[in-house]
């Protein structure tokens, strides 16, 4: 058979060896001593951890591993505590392998007395040549005693002795030992000191230092398992590498951040801890990073973190979104590095919004697009922040929440306005104005992105009663009056609010909806009876039937005698629903209706077309039989309150349709009106059912009052609910579960709650608990 020797090198041809085992076997027949092999020995590992580079012969390094064989494979007499059976060639080889490790010991001195004359860079030269030369050619040498490895170092390891290694090993241990210890001081400093020259600038072999310390880290071998490796011997330079930096950027910052600016000491922090990153990654070991980037977060940033944090605030006020991406980025580095942030920020987006609305207030408080506009502008600007320079950071965010709630839900709008309401009732007037019919409404596309943008406020009311009260009032007249720009977009404001708020905050309005639907179903049914039953209607009528408990409509305010023109159709729809729906009561809303009349009266061929409201309707007819009407005599006609009366004749007024004799602005009873001859227009379609500032402001008035009335019932509720479910609770604990229930629809006011309280006690759904101070139970 043949042994095939395979020995892999970089600075060696390879050569492959067939070595006859035959050959050997014969050999050891006659018995080989270390006196007759070590010499040979001796001169071919010297000239291999010597002189690598100039080759070895082949017939050579046969020889040297034949005499390897050949010694341990020789039979020894009178071996003691030989197990019974056992070969031989198990137990020589301890005197050949004490003689390499004397030979290496040496060598170790020989290496150790040339080093004694260098210094500095020209040490770590010398130190990391002879380094590679010996790490090299040992590895060649441990193929020469691979069958000494194999056997009896194998078998003494086996046994549990801790001093003998395989020859590689050895060597390693060896170095470590006898060359290293003497050189390690000198060698540290040497590698620090090329380390501060690179901080400093100046170009250095990094390869020298590399490879100088993977030596170190080669070193670190395991007592106990020789094969495993530990970081022992590196550590000892990693822990003065770490102190050596830590002082020279104590020293550094320092001076650095007295005569710069924050923003250029925050610019030098992050190209230091970037080039520390690129060092350990070129010559240092892995498990350094951690340890170094903690040591430079420590000495760069948390011992300047006061200086940092009070730059802040200008930052924010200069705009500076690439310092703020830094500080944000270096400050996240250390604990608690950001909490001061996050107050800073808060503060200051509060004071720009609440100075946002205070420069627009005089005419935002009636323009809803300029104030909505304005609250955007300052939570699109600081949400652009918070995304790009904070990394969408949730305490930031939360912050700019607590900021944007603040100044959105007291302004300088609220507060003049007198109404803490006044910002949802504002944001549901440019809902309106985006849901509404209008030339200059936007493209659908951008529709839906300035539908998002209300949401974004939205979110931010306190009072979502007050949004919602006034949304559906505002729709409802837009679905009324057909002035809805878009049923799809109506659909996607809903489904946000029910996204944000839960179904029962839209279920009104998606029943209001519903009932359009059926109400067109209801005409086209009308329509067909009118026609089977060739009944005469006089005018193109059209009907919406509206559940009373989903629309936020009131009845009239005052009693209306319809014209006479409108009474037939009026009493066959009556008739063809009752006859549809038995039981049901039909209450006609006239003050939301309206119609078109034709004039024939002016010299205008084609004539006039005016879109009027029903009270206007009912007064304009009269003239049909009369050239002049006192304002009593209509009143008496039409059967309208004082009020009503006055606001609709002042309508036709101040539209010119009518003239008033004689020319007041308060209307009474007297006064007398007659038709406009000369009446005017460039369209020909005119609308004159136009609403009166004094009757809206009553309306806005008429809302908030309705809206607290109902904010009483909803506090009352949830009263009862909790004292149900609890029988007895304290006072104070009452009031925090009741804003705890209702915060999420508006914010109810303790004194509001108190009286609440109050009332259920009357009404005896509470008492009050005899010798227990602010106690209540529930009355069953």
């Amino acid at each position: 058979g043949l042994l095939l020797l395979l020995v892999p090198s970089p600075s060696l041809k390879h050569y492959l060896f067939s070595v006859s085992l035959s050959q050997m076997a014969h050999a050891a027949t006659k018995r080989v001593t270390l006196e007759e092999i070590w010499p040979d020995l001796e001169t071919g590992v010297h000239q291999l951890i010597t002189n690598l580079n100039q080759g070895f012969p082949q017939q050579k390094w046969m020889g040297l591993y034949s005499n390897v064989y050949n010694y341990c494979t020789t039979s020894r007499p009178h071996v003691p505590n030989r197990a019974k059976g056992a070969s031989g060639a198990n137990f020589v080889g301890e005197e050949l392998y004490l003689k390499l490790k004397d030979f290496l010991t040496r060598h170790m001195k020989t290496l150790l007395k040339t080093a004694e004359s260098r210094m500095d860079e020209g040490l770590l030269h010398y130190y990391y040549n002879e380094w590679v030369r010996y790490t090299t050619a040992m590895k060649y040498v441990n193929h020469i005693f691979q069958y000494l490895n194999r056997h009896w170092i194998k078998r003494e390891a086996d046994d549990g002795k801790k001093e003998v290694y395989e020859i590689y090993t050895l060597a390693l241990v060896t170095w470590r030992d006898h060359f290293f210890p003497h050189l390690k001081t000198r060698l540290t400093n040497a590698l620090l000191s090329l380390v501060e020259k690179e901080r400093n600038g100046e170009q250095i072999d990094t390869t020298l230092v590399g490879g100088v310390i993977a030596g170190y880290v080669s070193l670190g071998l395991n007592k106990d398992k020789p094969k495993e490796a530990t970081l022992d011997v590196y550590k000892s330079f990693e822990d003065d590498f770490l102190a050596t930096t830590e002082v020279y950027y104590t020293a550094e910052s320092s001076q650095f951040i007295a005569v710069n600016t924050v923003a250029d000491y925050m610019k030098k922090v992050e190209t230091r801890l970037a080039e520390e990153l690129v060092r350990v990654r070129q010559y240092l070991h892995t498990s350094t990073e951690t340890e170094l980037v903690g040591k430079c977060d420590k000495v760069l940033i948390e011992k300047h973190v006061e200086t940092i944090w009070a730059e802040f605030q200008h930052l924010l006020e200069d705009d500076k979104i690439e310092d703020l991406t830094r500080m944000y980025s270096l400050l996240s580095r250390i604990p608690r590095g950001l909490e001061p942030l996050k107050t800073i920020l808060e503060k200051h987006v509060q004071t720009v919004g609440l100075q946002a609305v205070q420069s627009v207030a005089a005419t935002a408080i009636a323009d809803p697009k300029l104030y909505v506009e304005t609250l955007l502008k300052v939570f699109k600007k600081y949400n652009e922040l918070v995304v790009s320079a904070f990394r969408n950071d949730s305490g930031f965010v939360a912050s700019l929440d607590k900021a944007c709630r603040r100044f959105i839900n007291d302004n300088a709008v609220c507060k003049a306005a007198k109404s803490a309401s006044k910002s949802p009732e504002l944001l549901a007037r440019f809902t309106d104005l985006l849901l509404k019919k209008s030339s200059k409404n936007p493209e659908e596309q951008e529709m839906e992105q300035l539908l998002q943008d209300v949401m974004v406020v939205f979110k931010y009311i306190e009072d979502k009663d007050v949004f919602q009260t006034f949304y559906s009032k505002m729709l409802a007249k837009r679905l009324i009056h057909g002035t809805s720009a878009s049923e799809d977009l109506e659909g996607v404001m809903i489904g946000k609010l029910k996204s944000t708020c839960g179904f029962e905050y839209t279920s009104k309005l998606q029943r209001m909806f519903t009932d359009m639907s059926l109400s067109r179903d209801l005409m086209d049914r009308f329509k067909t009876h009118v026609e089977s039953k060739s009944l005469e209607l006089g005018v193109d009528f059209s009907v919406l039937v509206l559940a009373t408990g989903s629309w936020p409509l009131q009845p009239p305010s005052t009693n209306f005698s319809i014209p006479k023109e409108l009474e037939a159709c009026e009493s066959h729809f009556q008739k063809f629903y009752q006859a549809q729906y038995n039981g049901r009561k039909l209450n006609w809303l006239h003050q939301l209706s309206k119609g078109e009349l034709k004039t024939k009266y002016l010299p205008i061929k084609t004539g006039y077309t005016f879109q009027t409201s029903t009270y206007q309707m009912g007064i304009l007819l009269l003239f049909n039989t009369e050239e002049s009407l006192g304002a009593e005599d209509i009143q008496i006609t039409t059967q309208l309150t004082d009020a009503t009366l006055k606001s609709t004749l002042l309508s036709l007024v101040k539209t010119k349709v009518i003239s008033m004799d004689p020319e007041d602005e308060d209307i009474q009873k007297g006064h007398r009106f007659t038709l406009n001859k000369g009446y005017k227009n460039k369209r020909t379609k005119v609308n004159i059912n136009l609403p009166i500032p004094q009757q809206q402001k009553g309306e806005v008035e008429d809302t908030h009052q309705s809206i607290e009335e109902d904010r009483k019932l909803a506090i009352q509720a949830a009263i009862v609910r909790i004292m149900k479910t609890r029988k007895r609770l304290q006072h104070s604990n009452l009031i925090s579960e009741v804003v705890s229930q209702l915060q999420t629809r508006f914010k109810p006011k303790i004194t509001l709650i108190k009286k609440c309280v109050d009332i259920l006690i009357e009404k005896e759904y509470l008492e009050r608990v005899e010798g227990q101070k602010d106690m209540y139970s529930y009355v069953a």
